[in-house]
């Protein structure tokens, strides 16, 4: 197959790896595979297997200037590239660069697969803190979004919940969830992370509590670096692995600890290497899903999930329906400040370390369900030889 993917985010510059790169980078290795380049970051520029197609003209930093101003090119660049490289199907994932894309598909009579990562409405809002911009970018998304949904051919989403969502909206959708490498995120030994645990700070008696991602406000980090003022008597220390993207909530973050007198206490590292993050999970006595909009929490399905499970550790999140269907033996749930207290001091007097078989949620089986997603559509759109009519003329004549 050739493929051309319109990635949510910037490909190759963005910090943060997607499902897309993990699912695109493995199905390059058997199929030609094109991304769409936004040049919306700075960041260092990220190895990739993928060919990359620039599509941008006007190389902003804002995202609603960037995806808006781009938009009318990259319908333009998109039709090019189909042509060009003759693509068999066309995996969308953006707002407006997906409405483009969808219009470009069309046009070339190929079929265009829409991975709904998110709810794209609450994701995109989220971003901007004034109340009025905010409703307005929600409206607009919402839009954009159920135009896009329509006019593909399939499409597919990341938790059971969000398909549900979707059949209410009217519309067809098929689960392949977030995933994890396996053959990455594992347990370590003690030995072998006690080297980056002293590194960081910590001794052998402290109690980590940790926390890997996005720092941004639909987490409530804020809540966590409490912990400590809450336990006073324990030896408990917060390791916060991430940081803010396209805001300063990592600031006010750590500007709260700084106000709470608990540099001692708290360790950011900022955005580490992809490959070294397991090496930070396994230093985590316990990880931290602390998701806080319910309309967030009844659809998401966060990929920490699959990467703390995978890694062995106990996991302390707030009530999110799609982790909790998994029935994993490592998640205690808490709905408010006693409940989380009381988990902390159980995890610390038993210290569980969890085996868990994450075979069919490792990414190369996630690649093979998209893979066979593609195939289909591919297949369903391909015109048929005139041998293969000859042969089902005749097949019909004996009938």
């Amino acid at each position: 197959m050739r493929i051309l993917l319109i990635s949510s985010q910037d490909y190759i510059h963005h910090p943060v790896p997607s499902r897309h790169h993990y699912i695109f980078e493995r199905l390059s290795d058997r199929h030609e595979v094109h991304v769409a380049h936004f040049h919306v970051s700075n960041n260092n520029e990220r190895e990739t297997k993928l060919i990359v197609e620039e599509s941008t003209m006007f190389p902003f930093k804002s995202l609603l200037s960037h995806y808006t101003l781009n938009a009318p090119y990259q319908l333009y660049k998109f039709n090019e590239i189909i042509k060009k490289n003759k693509i068999d199907v066309i995996v969308a994932a953006h707002i407006l660069a997906g409405t483009a894309a969808i219009m470009a598909a069309k046009y070339n009579k190929i079929p265009v697969l829409f991975d709904l990562k998110d709810w794209f409405p609450d994701s995109a809002a989220a971003y901007f803190a004034n109340p009025k911009l905010q409703y307005l970018i929600h409206a607009v998304s919402l839009r954009v979004t159920k135009f896009n949904l329509k006019h593909s051919t399939k499409i597919t989403t990341v938790s059971p919940n969000l398909v549900s969502v979707l059949q209410t909206l009217g519309y067809k959708s098929q689960l392949i969830t977030n995933g994890v490498d396996t053959s990455l995120f594992k347990p370590y030994s003690s030995t072998s992370i006690s080297a980056l645990r002293e590194t960081l700070g910590f001794t052998p008696d402290d109690f980590i509590i940790g926390f890997s991602g996005s720092m941004e406000s639909w987490y409530d980090i804020e809540h966590l670096i409490d912990i400590p003022k809450l336990l006073p008597d324990k030896n408990i220390k917060l390791l916060f692995v991430g940081g803010s993207l396209f805001t300063r909530f990592d600031t006010t973050l750590k500007e709260k600890v700084r106000q709470l007198h608990l540099e001692n206490k708290i360790t950011f590292t900022g955005i580490v290497p992809y490959n070294f993050l397991p090496n930070y999970i396994n230093c985590m006595d316990v990880c931290t899903i602390p998701l806080l909009p319910s309309r967030w929490k009844n659809i998401a399905l966060p990929n920490k999930f699959f990467e703390y499970s995978a890694c062995g550790k106990p996991i302390l999140t707030t009530n999110i329906p799609n982790i909790i269907e998994f029935k994993y033996p490592n998640l205690y749930v808490y709905e408010n400040t006693h409940e989380l207290i009381d988990h902390i001091n159980t995890i610390m007097k038993e210290r569980p370390v969890y085996n868990l078989d994450l075979t069919k949620q490792d990414w190369n089986y996630k690649a093979l369900e998209m893979e066979q997603v593609l195939q289909k559509l591919v297949d369903h759109n391909r015109l048929p030889t005139q041998l293969e009519v000859f042969n089902h003329l005749q097949e019909w004549k004996k009938r």
